[in-house]
């Protein structure tokens, strides 16, 4: 029997193992999609106590502890004190077998605390007082967590809005060496269908100094914006879509749906699909121009608790997987920009696991020689990022892709203590391609499996979105 998630938990075969140890573990990790709070990081926040850093924010947690049934009260309620909140989440945790939240959660215990039993509702008191005790020490304010992550770059979640300042800041910090960069998520100026449309364009009309009054200035206005990001570091986009569609339309077309959405307007379902193409079709032409890559996420039904949405809002663990996404229009999409040679760098990730060989196929039609692997599938997202997923993602790439130039894992997370899960990734990465070389599938190169652990570990993130070494 193998110990509980010691130095070679997952390692399976002795390649595995030394894959692991010796080509993948000390690599530095790329965080290209995440959500955590630059302010944060600037002000190098230290936290209270394990419930502020661990669960404040964390929806995955919180389904998790809601599973168990547990009153809202003690998931995110406000009458309810932090060391109530934590035991809520122990005494979860043992029920979790097979979970990765058992998994990355006993990571994070043993990386940054240094506990090495389980996490439970008898030993609750124990990690408690244990992660609090640390939690005062200076290593471990949110600078250090990074450092002792080995983090090199960060790319946070930024609207076309947001003023940016603390990127500023951070950047004119010389004491911080790692490079935190804001990303471009332009989710709310593309929802023409959301009743607050109006409120958002009158901002984003007043903070880029161009009034937006059709299709054609709302263009010029996310230029503007755009520039502005990329003066600040940015070379990466990120959009939440229900799916890639493809409904073309002409600018009339557009101009009338804008100015429905811009009157309060209800906006047809047949009227945002073609407004959502063509502001597509456009940030896309604008990402080739500027060099930067597009992530498209899509397969999330968002917000079905309509009950407690109203009382908690948006991201609080309510969101499932859509199993509706034409994979045509998504090959029409990228064809309409392969038209005009303008398809940028692009990540596609689906919620839907059934999606990935639609993914990997598509991939093939519009590779370029300008970038290797220029149409990437992203990782495996949120509700796939576990053994199974991971493992399902990754052999599905290799088996219709060129997986050596897959870019790898990112956090996609708003904790300071998720970079583990590039640990959990790397851990499941070497099992397969040790499996592989185990079964005479590959040859025991050692030159060519060290050049592609550490590719995917982190040098292929580098090069592709071009970030400074």
């Amino acid at each position: 029997m193998q110990p509980f998630m010691d130095k070679d938990f997952m390692l399976n075969t002795d390649t595995a193992k030394q894959l692991y140890h010796d080509f993948a573990e000390d690599m530095p990790i790329v965080d290209y999609h995440c959500h955590i709070n630059p302010q944060e990081i600037y002000e190098d926040r230290k936290f209270d106590n394990i419930t502020q850093v661990w669960l404040g924010g964390d929806h995955y947690k919180w389904r998790q502890i809601r599973s168990n049934g547990v009153d809202e009260k003690y998931i995110t309620g406000n009458d309810s004190t932090d060391r109530e909140k934590f035991q809520a989440w122990a005494e979860t945790m043992p029920k979790l077998i097979g979970n990765p939240l058992y998994h990355w959660s006993h990571l994070e215990l043993r990386k940054y605390f240094g506990f090495q039993g389980h996490l439970n509702g008898d030993t609750a008191e124990e990690v408690w007082n244990l992660c609090n005790a640390k939690l005062q020490e200076d290593g471990m304010s949110v600078r250090n967590l990074i450092r002792q992550s080995n983090v090199r770059v960060i790319c946070t979640t930024d609207d076309p809005v947001d003023s940016l300042e603390w990127h500023e800041k951070i950047a004119a910090d010389e004491t911080f060496e790692v490079q935190v960069l804001p990303a471009w998520r332009p989710d709310k100026a593309m929802n023409v269908e959301k009743p607050t449309y109006a409120d958002y364009i009158a901002t984003l009309s007043k903070v880029s100094g161009i009034s937006v009054t059709d299709f054609a200035s709302l263009k010029e206005a996310l230029k503007n914006r755009m520039d502005y990001f990329a003066k600040h570091g940015c070379c990466v986009s990120d959009h939440a879509l229900e799916y890639v569609m493809y409904v073309p339309a002409d600018e009339d077309e557009l101009n009338a749906v804008l100015a429905k959405s811009l009157h309060h307007g209800a906006v047809t379902k047949e009227e945002e699909l073609k407004f959502k193409t063509a502001f597509m079709l456009f940030v896309a032409k604008e990402y080739h121009r500027m060099g930067w890559a597009m992530q498209l996420h899509y397969g999330c039904k968002r917000d079905n608790n309509a009950y407690m949405f109203e009382k908690m809002g948006a991201d609080t663990g309510f969101d499932c997987i859509n199993n509706y996404a034409p994979s045509a229009q998504m090959a029409d999409f990228l064809n309409a920009l392969s038209a005009t040679n303008e398809i940028p760098k692009t990540i596609i990730y689906s919620l839907n696991p059934n999606d990935d060989a639609s993914i990997g196929t598509i991939l093939g039609c519009f590779q370029s020689p300008e970038t290797a692997g220029k149409l990437q599938q992203g990782s495996a997202w949120w509700f796939n990022d576990h053994f199974k997923g991971m493992t399902d993602q990754m052999t599905s790439l290799a088996n219709l892709g060129c997986f050596g130039n897959f870019i790898g894992m990112l956090t996609d997370s708003r904790s300071f203590l998720s970079y583990t899960r590039h640990d959990y990734f790397r851990r499941i990465l070497c099992r397969l391609i040790g499996g592989w070389v185990e079964e005479g599938m590959y040859p025991n190169d050692q030159k060519a499996l060290e050049s592609i652990i550490k590719d995917i570990c982190f040098n292929n993130a580098v090069n592709y979105f071009g970030f400074k070494q």
